[in-house]
């Protein structure tokens, strides 16, 4: 299992991507949501260049958010500066294409612009929305081919399958795959309780909500209210929510998104809410949980430290799983 690390990029997330790395993670996701975080691209080559081993990953990025030449170029631009050590994560859409009040990408567009990027980086035309496009480096030595390794998010079928046809992996969020992956990862949020510590104390939770908190978000958004009623203090949530207006409801929804709890997270999230959906507990309880996902199939563990905190997150996370013991990992 190797225990890797994701990130919400904001001001002082290259310095945790740095501290991360130390501490012996192996990877290193960033989010890609526009409207929300700092660009994933800037502070991705940013990352690369203050650090030596630790991998980096677009963790996930969304066709549709850029053209294909410009995501090619980024990859490779990363690749120059970080070789080896690039992955491309990208999905059909979450938050980076619901805080824009659009709906997911279609799975044969997501598939043929993975395939598109790939044949860019090896130097090959490619022809696309209606022209034949290249990547052509205009000093003198090129450094085309490249490959880069590719997993996309999916959080149902027909992503793991597309996952299964057209990556070298596969990287979900809210659910274990269906049939097992040489490289699966999952997206865990949660806190590692200090010794003596309950999980519903201000420092818990504070550490806890913004992970929490997705998980009503995306089912109010996907529509999933059978689900949405199970979690404590659903019903209340979608009622907030469905009061509000339908132009902006989404801007609402996902405001301070896996960083923070928003107005409304504050107000309707029960207190204990956190540790029953999060990867929340003593060091044993999470490393059980981890042994869990491993029985599973998963292959990655990816966790996401939020809260006033960063280092603690991923000091208290990395202690507890051993992350310092796999140094030698890319």
């Amino acid at each position: 299992m190797d225990i890797s690390c994701a990130f919400a990029p904001e001001p002082d997330t290259v310095e945790h991507i740095a501290l991360a790395e130390r501490l012996g993670y192996v990877r290193a996701w960033i989010y890609d949501s526009p409207a929300l975080y700092l660009d994933l691209w800037a502070t991705l080559v940013e990352a690369a260049n203050r650090t030596e081993r630790i991998g980096l990953g677009s963790g996930v990025t969304v066709a549709r958010l850029r053209n294909v030449t410009v995501t090619a170029s980024a990859l490779l631009t990363a690749h120059i500066r970080a070789p080896g050590r690039i992955t491309l994560g990208i999905g059909a859409g979450g938050s980076s294409t619901m805080m824009l009040g659009k709906k997911s990408t279609p799975w044969s567009e997501t598939i043929a612009y993975v395939g598109a990027v790939r044949a860019l980086l090896r130097g090959e035309r490619v022809e696309w929305d209606g022209s034949v496009i290249q990547l052509m480096p205009a000093w003198d030595e090129s450094p085309l081919p490249v490959e880069i390794p590719v997993v996309i998010g999916a959080e149902g079928p027909r992503g793991e399958q597309a996952a299964r046809d057209h990556a070298d992996g596969v990287f979900s969020a809210q659910r274990i795959p269906d049939t097992r992956f040489e490289w699966s990862c999952r997206l865990l949020w949660g806190t590692v309780l200090d010794e003596g510590e309950h999980s519903d104390s201000d420092r818990a939770f504070a550490a806890s909500v913004a992970g929490a908190a997705l998980t009503y978000h995306f089912a109010y958004q996907t529509g999933n209210r059978a689900f949405l009623s199970t979690l404590p203090s659903g019903d209340a949530v979608a009622g907030y929510l469905d009061g509000l207006p339908d132009i902006d409801r989404h801007l609402s929804l996902w405001e301070g998104h896996l960083l923070r709890a928003s107005a409304m997270d504050r107000k309707l999230m029960p207190r204990g809410a956190p540790a029953t959906i999060t990867c929340t507990g003593s060091p044993a309880a999470v490393r059980d949980h981890i042994r869990r996902l491993a029985e599973q199939g998963i292959t990655e563990v990816v966790y996401q430290p939020s809260g006033p905190d960063i280092p603690r997150e991923l000091e208290a996370f990395a202690r507890a799983t051993g992350a310092s013991s796999i140094q030698d990992k890319n």
